[in-house]
């Protein structure tokens, strides 16, 4: 993990009001930079600080499995919060490395938006220097497949509560790829790109595709939220819309339309692929000191 900000700023986590991750971030005694747990809570999409201390618990232990000083990553501190009329308590704190705060990402609860955000932020940059540069491109696939899944799960319980009954699921997110795909459904897509019928479309996506269709789950999630459609019709024309307007933009802005994309690789030989590929956590000096910073530093 030697690259720091630089690369990662380019895809920020979202901010709470005008503080962003990078924003969050202090100096500690040995000029090393840190961020507190408490302020980190409400930009993961945690409420309850319990829940979010079982999520730094599981990386404290991802820290050790790594080969990593855990002393050197997470340090338990006080934090004084107000309490009202003046007063003010202490609360427990921890101070978080950079890598810290990855592991803190990779052990989160994958459900909640911000945790998939972080993940991306976080796991795509922080692999680049765990494997060769060559698979960077499969971490970042395989991740956005694990957030498709996520997002459809999303948009089946928005589509629920919109009014769409269970049995017409499949004609509601047929909707969506005919807007998208120029009036072709799942089924004629998968033989227009000549994939197996019994393969998921999705796990046959490139990471233009992918990221293409969670942007229309998402945001038909929202206009279903927005409009309060509580209608099944309106539901199943409000996905098609959204996937018309989505293929609009990749028209206006010169991009290959979703059906002329050739089938990718099975996501399923893309995870074989980092999985067998030797996870390098030797982390550069400075970053492996994480908290304490350089070794000079240490006796001060």
């Amino acid at each position: 993990m030697q690259k720091h900000g630089g690369d990662m700023t380019k895809k920020d986590l979202a901010a709470i009001g005008n503080k962003s991750f990078e924003d969050l971030k202090k100096l500690n005694e040995h000029e090393a930079e840190y961020w507190s747990a408490r302020e980190l809570q409400p930009l993961l999409g945690y409420t309850q600080w319990r829940r979010f201390e079982d999520a730094i618990t599981r990386a404290i232990t991802s820290c050790k499995q790594s080969g990593n000083e855990p002393l050197y990553h997470f340090a338990g501190v006080g934090k004084m919060i107000d309490i009202g009329k003046g007063g003010s308590r202490e609360v427990p704190d921890y101070h978080l490395s950079r890598f810290a705060c990855y592991l803190i990402a990779q052990n989160g609860d994958p459900r909640k938006p911000e945790i998939a955000t972080a993940q991306k932020y976080f796991a795509i940059q922080a692999r680049r220097q765990e494997i060769s540069d060559a698979i960077t491109a499969d971490v970042e696939r395989l991740e956005l497949r694990k957030q498709a899944t996520e997002e459809f799960k999303a948009l089946s319980g928005a589509a629920r509560e919109a009014g769409v009954h269970d049995r017409m699921f499949g004609i509601f997110h047929d909707a969506g790829y005919k807007g998208m795909y120029g009036g072709l459904g799942r089924d004629a897509i998968k033989n227009h790109k000549k994939i197996p019928e019994k393969e998921n479309l999705m796990d046959r996506m490139d990471t233009t595709e992918l990221a293409a269709n969670q942007f229309r789950m998402t945001q038909t999630r929202d206009k279903l939220a927005r409009e309060r459609v509580k209608d099944q019709q309106m539901a199943i024309r409000t996905h098609e819309s959204v996937g018309k307007e989505v293929r609009e933009a990749i028209k206006r802005i010169g991009g290959k339309l979703p059906e002329e994309l050739p089938p990718a690789e099975h996501i399923k030989h893309v995870a074989k692929r980092i999985k067998g590929v030797a996870p390098k956590l030797e982390l550069a000096e400075k970053d492996a000191k994480g908290l304490i910073g350089k070794p000079e530093d240490t006796t001060k």
